[in-house]
């Protein structure tokens, strides 16, 4: 069963998070291998129609965001549809620290559950943050925490601050901290970093993910959609907090803007549907210090793919322009285009806003930031 949080439990209040720190924060199965083929290389999740994928976009009319996301979610089919034959749903947001205006709205992931559990769905809340002040961050220093007593109260502190600790208390869901409990090992298919990833138990026995980012540019990945939020996986006590031992042998394989290190994750997981909260978009200096503007948008679609190269669209960011986008398009992933997308709903063109871009970095420019390990 899935390690719940516990309830409510006071933890003082932190500094905010230094910026390089955050900057990164952001990049960062059963026991035998999974004979299917990853969802996120099908043309479509959860069993509808192959043929083109369908991504939805939907307009925030006065600042109703639980209708856009019922909106978004009835033009691919429905609730019932999209979630076909799937009974246990886990919801990943994008809690990468504790600041608000880096993070997933809790009314997005609120609106989701609870058009999930009308359709009798049983839904989890799961995410492994990257950072916090007063834990990973001390002193002014970054540091690579593994140990599982201090990643359980960094995990509810981010919880807490962000209200999904209420959230989770009004829907009766749990609340998963994918940074330490029962791990297990999964294959990763044609891995371009590891052959076998470990994993949280909750994530083997659920039936479908579903991501649920922010919609952000990022310093290094160019933009943090749907599949670059499934870096929050990789859990903390076997890859360290930030994922920096994650990005260190990924960049020793070449990884070209993260590419590597979040394809390993999308296609070792049952990532079969995308929601991204455009509510509110981060541009320039993203994932966590860029300015926010107001977007209006929730984008969903069963094809993690075909749903991100949509939402970057939106954000004025061509495919070719994303290395994750280009390096799934290698890997037999599609869609490469978006004209081999159906859109449903609002058109890209009468959304889209060009985002201020941000200063891309390596990995290797920036490895210095994060120090030893902390004990």
């Amino acid at each position: 069963m899935p390690q719940a949080s516990n309830p409510k439990r006071l933890i003082s209040r932190r500094n905010f998070l230094k910026t390089a720190a955050i900057g990164m924060a952001g990049l960062l199965a059963a026991c035998q291998p999974r004979p299917e083929v990853p969802q996120a290389l099908l043309p479509t999740a959860t069993g509808l129609p192959l043929g083109r994928p369908i991504v939805s976009i939907a307009l925030i009319k006065d600042g109703n965001i639980a209708a856009a996301v019922e909106e978004a979610i009835g033009l691919l089919g429905g609730i019932e549809a999209v979630t076909a034959g799937k009974a246990r749903i886990m919801l990943k947001p994008n809690l990468v620290s504790p600041d608000r205006s880096a993070t997933t709205k809790p009314e997005v992931i609120h609106a989701l559950a609870a058009l999930m559990q009308k359709a009798g769905k049983t839904v989890s809340i799961g995410e492994g943050s990257a950072t916090a002040t007063g834990f990973n961050i001390q002193g002014g220093a970054v540091y690579r925490l593994k140990n599982p007593d201090k990643l359980t109260a960094m995990q509810q502190f981010v919880f807490d601050r962000l209200g999904y600790t209420d959230l989770a208390a009004s829907l009766s869901i749990p609340l998963v901290n994918l940074h330490v409990g029962e791990m297990v090992e999964v294959d990763v298919p044609a891995g371009l970093v590891y052959k076998k990833l470990s994993l949280h138990r909750s994530l083997i026995e659920t039936d479908l993910l579903c991501s649920v980012p922010m919609m952000k540019t990022h310093n290094v990945a160019s933009v943090t959609l749907g599949m670059k939020n499934l870096m929050g996986l990789y859990p903390g006590t076997v890859y360290q907090t930030a994922r920096a031992s994650v990005h260190d042998k990924a960049a020793e394989a070449g990884s070209p803007g993260a590419a590597f290190e979040i394809l390993d994750m999308v296609r070792a997981n049952k990532l079969g549907l995308v929601v991204v909260d455009g509510s509110t978009a981060m541009e320039g200096e993203g994932p966590a210090q860029g300015t926010l503007v107001p977007m209006n948008v929730i984008i969903a679609g069963t094809n993690p793919l075909a749903t991100d190269i949509v939402a970057a669209s939106v954000m004025g960011f061509g495919p070719r322009e994303v290395p994750m986008f280009v390096q799934a398009n290698k890997l037999g992933m599609r869609p490469a285009a978006l004209e081999d997308i159906e859109v449903r709903g609002a058109p890209v063109a009468g959304v889209r806003r060009q985002l201020a871009r941000p200063r891309l970095l390596a990995w290797n420019d920036i490895r210095g930031t994060f120090m030893r390990e902390m004990p």
